[in-house]
């Protein structure tokens, strides 16, 4: 019988090879292991996107990280600052110039507490076709956020949305506008959803939806008597009599507060222009006047409230208005239902404040307790990054 033995030497080499072999056989599922977390690392820049839709209706993948915006009108920054109290600058790569033209006194304010507001690159000035799409793609955005309509570029923009979009661009349309009282909610949460901010945006509707009910739920079980109601725009901006508002902008707040806005029978959009015959000839039981700003230089004409401003100079403007030609014969006048709110209610997520002051003036009795003063204080301690200051409305008694 023949014995076979084995080669020490053989088993070494049998064993090593095998030691080897599992050696390489556990760098291969380790390298398999690193390559997928690297794939996967890879991949959430599109699979973990959030998929969005705009108000626009279109529906946007945003990027997973937000760091890098541009905003389609300087006056959305107080809307950038609900979202991000601590620098609502620190992601603003560009925006429209308008914010320290239009409301010179609150971006001082911003300017004060942010100084490195100035140092935004401005992509234009106040009007939409002042934007540069050069400077825009310059600044390296991830996303432009852009109003509906409006001073900056909007739907229309065919050319700025192609550009922007060619050059990897996600652009958001909001509304604070067209249906300020429908679209500010969903506008505040789709920025939540791009900023991260998901919670942030649900405490402020929170806030918001329980002020706007205030009113129409008590409207709703009341049922007073509509009040019919007159606002003119941008008082004492131009020498002529009367710009409006109607199916947009402030004109969606006297429906809302329980009026009839008189010139929605022969203005077909959101704005227009009424002669002062036809005013005088189609009296309003109410009349509001719109401020554009907190200018209060001796010069000018226009009404004056907001940030600054006291509430005895805007009463003493308001009664210089009110005493032109024509608009001084007016029963709402001469009775003393008349009214000034600040012009900026009209695209701005605080709307719902001048909702209330309205509300008051055109049902004195019904909301007797409302405190638009209060709710508007309350807005800005809790969502802005200063107290309130100024007066935001103003009643000639």
């Amino acid at each position: 019988m023949t014995m076979l033995t084995r080669n020490p030497l053989d088993r070494i080499e049998t064993d090593t090879s095998v030691s080897n072999r599992r050696l390489v056989g556990m760098a291969m599922s380790c390298l398999r292991r690193v390559a997928a977390v690297l794939l996967l690392a890879a991949v959430p820049a599109v699979a973990s996107a959030a998929e969005v839709v705009d108000l626009a209706g279109r529906r946007l993948q945003i990027p997973d990280r937000v760091e890098r915006i541009i905003i389609g009108e300087g006056r959305y920054i107080p809307t950038l600052a609900i979202l991000d109290r601590e620098n609502p600058i620190g992601r603003l790569v560009g925006m429209l110039g308008d914010y320290e033209d239009i409301d010179p006194a609150n971006y001082a304010r911003y300017r004060a507490r942010f100084p490195d507001i100035d140092k935004v690159q401005r992509i234009g000035r106040s009007a939409r076709d002042s934007f540069s799409v050069e400077q825009a793609i310059a600044a390296r955005p991830q996303v432009a956020i852009f109003g509906l309509g409006g001073h900056g570029p909007g739907t229309r923009s065919t050319e700025v949305i192609r550009a922007l979009e060619a050059a990897g661009v996600v652009i958001v349309f909001i509304d604070f506008r067209s249906d300020p009282l429908v679209n500010t909610p969903r506008s505040l949460e789709l920025l939540g959803k791009v900023l991260g901010q998901e919670a942030r945006a649900a405490e402020f509707l929170s806030a918001w939806r329980a002020a706007l009910a205030t009113v129409t739920e008590r409207l709703a079980r009341e049922k007073p008597t509509l009040t019919r109601v007159f606002v003119e725009s941008r008082v004492g901006l131009g020498r002529g009599c009367c710009e409006t508002m109607t199916r947009g902008m402030m004109g969606r707040f006297v429906t809302a507060a329980g009026g009839v806005n008189v010139a929605d029978a022969i203005l077909p959009g959101e704005a227009g222009v009424v002669s002062l015959e036809w005013l005088i000839a189609n009296p309003p039981d109410v009349y509001i006047g719109t401020a554009i700003g907190s200018g209060l230089r001796d010069e000018a004409s226009w009404l004056a409230l907001g940030a600054g401003v006291t509430e005895a100079a805007a009463r003493t403007r308001l009664a210089a208005s009110l005493a032109r030609p024509g608009i001084a014969d007016l029963p709402a006048i001469r009775e003393g239902r008349a009214h000034a709110i600040w012009h900026h209610f009209y695209n701005s997520p605080f709307n719902v404040a001048a909702v209330q002051a309205f509300a008051k003036w055109l049902h004195p009795a019904l909301f007797a307790d409302l405190d638009p003063d209060g709710l508007l204080a309350d807005f800005h301690s809790r969502f802005q990054p200063f107290p309130l200051d100024g007066a935001y409305w103003v009643s000639r008694k």
